[in-house]
């Protein structure tokens, strides 16, 4: 499957959308109903600060590009409802091909502002995580890379925004999204994984001046063969677990992991630790195939099929405090 060419200009980018209408605005302050649980954004919406959006926000495809959801400090999904995963306060996603040879259709430029979310946030494209059938597919043949972020949403700006976690990781970045800015931000609550992930083949993505202070599980951060990404300026509340793991997934779902964990900066970030024996605060390479799931995608000339190491090179992480 040879990689598709980047896509047109018209399509990578919107400047805006139309604001929406009443009855939008309308459908979306009334109480969720079993048919009618989630409200399909193409417009651009702000909300006053006392508003409360209990129905979850769908934000699909190149129709919702340029789409700017200005919260203006408004609550989107519930405290007092149990999370799972299938239930996102805000999805972020592309719609997969019709037709052989049509593109994905993803969303581009997605600004998200002054929000106080429960629940969880999740942005993808080929699959929600990296174990996703077409995304196993792709992963067979070289230029998966490519493929995965062309098909994955791109440009997705959070800012002034907290999200509050209840089990399901707050901020879940998927296979092959690109340009994503969390900025000035908070990650609170309780994740039964990670405070925010960056999974297999995405890239360049920006975390900056951030609060994290979810209480997880493992790390607060997973860069899962992520590249190219900066981390700077973020305030770490730790509980004895691990703050920032770079590294690359191997053999999981039987998908090939084709980008390592390279080039990344996490620097000027402060790491406040605590519990009797706190993990390290940023390990490299921190996996390097010591998972069983390795042989899962055995039989392919290249990434994780043939080596299960993570061999991430070229990272900065220095200088950062630990207290």
């Amino acid at each position: 499957m040879p990689p598709l060419p980047p896509d047109p200009p018209a399509l990578v980018r919107n400047v805006s959308v139309a604001p929406c209408d009443a009855a939008t605005l309308a459908r979306l302050r009334a109480p969720p109903t079993a048919d009618d649980e989630a409200v399909f954004l193409t417009c651009s919406l702000r909300l006053a600060p006392d508003d409360h959006v209990r129905k979850r926000i769908v934000i699909e495809g190149s129709a919702a590009s340029g789409l700017t959801l200005d919260c203006a400090g408004a609550t989107l999904g519930s405290p007092d409802v149990p999370a799972h995963l299938g239930a996102y306060t805000i999805a972020i996603r592309s719609r997969p091909p019709t037709r052989p040879g049509e593109r994905w259709d993803r969303p581009s430029d997605i600004r998200i502002r002054d929000c106080t979310v429960f629940g969880h946030v999740r942005i993808w494209g080929m699959g929600e995580n990296g174990q996703g059938p077409l995304l196993r597919d792709s992963s067979h043949s070289l230029g998966h890379t490519e493929r995965a972020q062309a098909a994955a949403p791109t440009g997705v700006t959070i800012t002034g925004t907290t999200i509050v976690a209840a089990g399901p990781i707050p901020l879940y970045v998927g296979p092959g999204v690109t340009r994503l800015t969390l900025q000035g931000s908070r990650l609170a609550g309780r994740s039964v994984s990670t405070a925010l992930y960056l999974d297999a083949e995405s890239a360049e993505n920006r975390i900056d001046d951030n609060i994290i202070e979810t209480e997880t599980e493992r790390e607060a951060v997973a860069v899962d063969g992520s590249a190219r990404n900066r981390l700077t300026g973020n305030r770490f509340t730790l509980r004895g677990q691990g703050g920032v793991r770079l590294y690359r997934n191997c053999g999981e779902g039987g998908t090939v992991r084709h980008q390592t964990p390279s080039d990344n900066v996490i620097t000027g970030n402060r790491f406040r630790t605590g519990g009797l024996f706190p993990a390290a605060a940023i390990v490299v390479n921190s996996r390097n195939g010591w998972r069983l799931t390795c042989g899962e995608d055995a039989g392919y000339p290249f990434g994780s099929s043939i080596d299960n190491a993570d061999h991430g090179t070229g990272n900065v992480v220095a200088p950062n405090t630990v207290e």
